[in-house]
């Protein structure tokens, strides 16, 4: 980051952060690479551009929490909430169907890398964690996937040159690896078909 005389950042910089963790507040992971190469044309440096990451983590934390408290207060009054509650406890119950019963640290991590933090948090409520430690788990899997897509943008963008190619290219293999995988993969414990018997 730029500083002045005095070792304080400038307001460029400032401006250049804030503008950087807006880009990583969107939903979705195409901030992410946008948000790295922004923070490279800004002249921030990796390390508080992680921290810019870390903080937008913290924020959605904040955001999140409530709003899943709020439904599962809903859910007790309304038919509707209710319906949209057992449909996410069933979807929880799927993504962690290959991690077994017993969801412990790694796997809890392991769960918001794969997905997100939001899926991460809730399935930490379902293990049993509360605010803090089920937050830690899932902003710990979110820093690690947002750690392999900044290293894979900034590598990818100086072999390029080109930040919009580089974005379209990130945001391309994000959606499309895990796709691939899973259908690499096949249905985990799929039954055999009956003829096969």
């Amino acid at each position: 980051m730029m500083a002045d005389n005095l070792g304080l950042p400038t307001l460029f910089a400032l401006k250049g952060a804030w503008q950087v963790l807006t880009l990583f507040l969107i939903p979705i992971g195409g901030g992410i690479p946008a948000g790295v190469l922004l923070a490279q044309s800004k002249g921030i440096a990796w390390l508080p551009t992680t921290f810019l990451y870390l903080v937008s983590d913290v924020i959605l934390a904040c955001i999140f929490e409530p709003l899943i408290l709020l439904a599962a207060a809903g859910s007790k009054r309304s038919p509707l909430l209710a319906k949209m509650k057992e449909a996410f406890r069933k979807s929880i119950e799927k993504t962690t169907e290959l991690y077994g019963s017993k969801l412990g640290p790694l796997a809890l991590i392991g769960i918001s890398f794969g997905v997100d933090p939001m899926t991460g948090r809730a399935v930490a409520i379902a293990a049993g964690h509360g605010f803090v430690t089920g937050w830690m788990f899932a902003i710990a899997g979110d820093m690690l996937y947002f750690g392999i897509l900044m290293v894979s943008t900034l590598w990818l963008h100086e072999v390029l040159g080109d930040g919009t190619v580089t974005t379209l290219i990130i945001l391309a293999l994000m959606m499309g690896v895990p796709a691939v995988i899973k259908r690499v993969r096949g249905k985990p414990n799929a039954p055999l078909p009956k003829e096969s018997i």
